[in-house]
C-alpha cells in the first residue's frame, strides 16, 4: 500500500515506496545525505504562456497554465531552479546520477544552473514525440521534442551505473542513440479524473522505463522531487526499484497513490532483471588462460583492428599481412619488437592510445578455425562460477 508522508525538518531519514508531500526543496533538504541512487526531475517549465490559445475548428486547446508553472519573471525561477538542484545533490549519492526534462523554455538555463552547481553532463537525449501537437497558428515550427539532460554530480565522478547493454538489447541489438522516438501520453495510458486530464504535463511510461533501465539497478533508490500522478514510481516499482516521491499537490497525490497501488509488480527472478555487464563481470586476467592450460605459451595469436577480422582467415593461408603474436610464459605477448600486454600490444598495432585486447585478438582450434580469445575468457568465468563457495 502506498504510503503519503507530511515530512518536516527534524525527519531525518530515508522511508521508500512512499509519497512524501511538501516542498520538494524543504523536503530534499530534511532526507539523509547521499542516500538516493538515481534522481529523475520533471519540473515546472515556466512556458510563460500569454494568451488562450484556440484551434482552427475554434475549440480551445488544453494548455499548461497551472498555478505551479507560474514564476514572475526569469530571475525567480533561476531562484528556484538553483534551490531544488542544490537540494538534488546534495541527497544524490556519489555514484548516483541525475535526469532532467524540459523544453526550449527552461533546459537551457537549468543546464547552465547544473553546470554551475558542479553536475557533469553525460548525454543530451531528445524525447522525439511521434505524434506531437501541431503549431495551431501556423508561425513556427512544430515542437516535436524535449531535452533531457542526464549527468553525475562531477567531472571527477568515476562510477555510474549505464546499463549499455541493456539499452543495446532494447534497441534491436544496436547501441541506443541519444534521440528516442516515443509517441506522448495518450489514450487508455492517459489518467484522467471525471473526464478531464489528471495532469497537463503527464510523462509516457515508456519514457521513464528507458530512463529507470538505463541508470539503475534492482533494489536501487529512485528519486522524483516533482512527482506529479506518479509516474516514476509506477515504472520503478514495475522494474523492481524503490521509489520516493516528492509532491505539494494533494490532487496528484491521491491519483499517483491509486495508480501505484494498482500496479501488479511481477515475481523478482534474477533471470529476469538481473543483466552482469562486462565491466561488473569478474576481472581474468590473461594469464589465467595459461595457468588453466587453455592456452599455451607458443601459441601464435592474430589480430584484428576493429571492423577487420576477416582478414585474419587470409593472413592463416598466407595472403596477408595480419599481425601476429607469440603468447608468453608469464601472460605477455611478443610481436617483432614489441612486448607487452595484450592490451598494450594491441593498442600499438593499431596506432590508438587504448584497445581490448579480448575483442581483438584471435587464436585457431583443434579445426583450425579462428575463435576471438574472449571466449576463453569466458569459459574461465563460467568455471569459477560453478564451483561451490569454500566454507
Amino acid at each position: 500500500m502506498t504510503t503519503v508522508t507530511k515530512i518536516d525538518s527534524s525527519q531525518h531519514r530515508l522511508t521508500l515506496d512512499t509519497i512524501l508531500r511538501g516542498d520538494c526543496v524543504e523536503v530534499l533538504n530534511a532526507l539523509p545525505e547521499k542516500s538516493v541512487d538515481l534522481i529523475f526531475a520533471d519540473p515546472p517549465y515556466n512556458l510563460q504562456l500569454q494568451n488562450e490559445l484556440w484551434r482552427p475548428n475554434m475549440t480551445l486547446v488544453d494548455a499548461v497554465d497551472d498555478e505551479w508553472d507560474q514564476f514572475a519573471d526569469f530571475a525567480s525561477y533561476d531562484r528556484f531552479t538553483h534551490a531544488w538542484l542544490t537540494a538534488c545533490r546534495r541527497v544524490l549519492k556519489d555514484s548516483g546520477t541525475i535526469w532532467v526534462i524540459g523544453s526550449y523554455h527552461n533546459i537551457y538555463r537549468v543546464g547552465a544552473i547544473m553546470m554551475d552547481l558542479g553536475y557533469w553532463i553525460l548525454n543530451d537525449v531528445l524525447w522525439v514525440k511521434t505524434n506531437p501537437m501541431p503549431n495551431f497558428r501556423g508561425v513556427r515550427f512544430t515542437n516535436a521534442h524535449e531535452t533531457l539532460l542526464w549527468c553525475k554530480k562531477s567531472k571527477d565522478q568515476k562510477g555510474y551505473t549505464f546499463n549499455h547493454h541493456q539499452m543495446k538489447s532494447l534497441n534491436d541489438d544496436k547501441q541506443m542513440r541519444s534521440d528516442w522516438h516515443i509517441p506522448l501520453c495518450t489514450g487508455s495510458e492517459r489518467i484522467k479524473v471525471n473526464g478531464e486530464k489528471a495532469h497537463t504535463t503527464q510523462k509516457p511510461e515508456a519514457l521513464l522505463h528507458r530512463v529507470i533501465l538505463s541508470s539503475s539497478s534492482p533494489g536501487d533508490d529512485v528519486l522524483d522531487p516533482f512527482f506529479g500522478t506518479g509516474t516514476t514510481g509506477a515504472v520503478a516499482k514495475r522494474l523492481h526499484r524503490h521509489w520516493l516521491g516528492i509532491e505539494r499537490e494533494s490532487q496528484y497525490i491521491q491519483v499517483a497513490q491509486d495508480r501505484i497501488d494498482n500496479v501488479i509488480q511481477p515475481l523478482f527472478q534474477e533471470e529476469a532483471f538481473l543483466f552482469e555487464s562486462k565491466r561488473s563481470a569478474p576481472r581474468v586476467a590473461f594469464a589465467a588462460l595459461i595457468e588453466r592450460g587453455l592456452i599455451a605459451a607458443g601459441t601464435q595469436l592474430y589480430f584484428a583492428p576493429s571492423g577487420k577480422a576477416g582478414a585474419i582467415d587470409r593472413a592463416v593461408n598466407g595472403t596477408a599481412t595480419t599481425p601476429t603474436a607469440v603468447v608468453r610464459a608469464d601472460g605477455s605477448l611478443k610481436s617483432g619488437d614489441l612486448t607487452g600486454s595484450i592490451h598494450q600490444v594491441g593498442a600499438q598495432l593499431s596506432g590508438l592510445p587504448a584497445c581490448n585486447g579480448w575483442e581483438h585478438w584471435y587464436f585457431a582450434d583443434d579445426q583450425g578455425v579462428l575463435r576471438v580469445i574472449d571466449e576463453l575468457r569466458a569459459k574461465v568465468r563460467a568455471a569459477e562460477a560453478a564451483q561451490p563457495d569454500l566454507v
